[in-house]
């Protein structure tokens, strides 16, 4: 079982919802092909916890893909529940941030949405959602002012700032807080910058930022 250890209390808690938003970043957008324009509303998607891994831990390539991407993120750790967050209050409720990684098997993906059908299965294998240390939310100043950076085998893929968020962290909290009945534990995966694409056995994934999160290493396994 997968534990968050609440910095600086210490405090354990067990993973409950992990929360996705995909199509944050303009840029991502694009690259993606989406020809019907920036979203006006997050797109939101969930995880499974058990498609969480920790830093130094691997990424499984599933039997059902030939094509997973990585997608590296910004980690919200709720530390105080909540229900309709004001968004002038909701960075109060963050207790924790993250590197983390959004594995998507994307070939899965693909035929899901062309078959028009929910494409959940490609993103919620075990070990698609790596977690990197939490460090404490008073650490962090502005969750707008973070760089995050993903490199492959030391080559650099992916390098974006969070000031280019379209829906930026506060919004997305007290947004996801009018749907959900946010926990303790609760994660919230805030979008990828460009740059995304295939990872193969092998590979060594290496999330860093120059705010002040640890950084997340994964080895990627066949």
């Amino acid at each position: 079982m997968f534990i968050l250890n609440l910095p600086p209390s210490g405090l354990s808690l067990t993973p409950g919802k992990v929360l996705c938003i995909g199509r944050n970043y303009a840029e991502h957008v694009r690259e993606m092909g989406d020809v019907t324009g920036l979203p006006t509303e997050p797109v939101v998607f969930l995880k499974p916890s058990t498609a969480l891994v920790a830093s130094e831990g691997e990424v499984v390539i599933p039997p059902q893909s030939e094509d997973v991407h990585h997608e590296v993120e910004i980690v919200a750790v709720i530390g105080r529940g909540g229900k309709n967050i004001p968004e002038e209050q909701a960075l109060d409720h963050v207790g924790a941030y993250a590197l983390g990684l959004d594995m998507t098997a994307r070939d899965v993906q693909r035929r899901a949405k062309d078959a028009g059908k929910p494409w959940a299965v490609a993103k919620g294998f075990d070990t698609f959602a790596p977690l990197g240390p939490l460090t404490p939310a008073a650490e962090i100043t502005d969750p707008q002012a973070l760089d995050l950076r993903l490199t492959v085998n030391g080559e650099m893929r992916q390098d974006g700032r969070t000031a280019d968020m379209i829906f930026p962290v506060a919004w997305l909290v007290s947004y996801l807080s009018r749907i959900f009945t946010l926990e303790p534990g609760d994660l919230i995966y805030t979008g990828t910058p460009e740059g995304v694409g295939p990872v193969t056995p092998g590979d060594v994934l290496e999330a860093t930022s120059g705010g002040g999160l640890a950084p997340l290493c994964v080895t990627v396994r066949g």
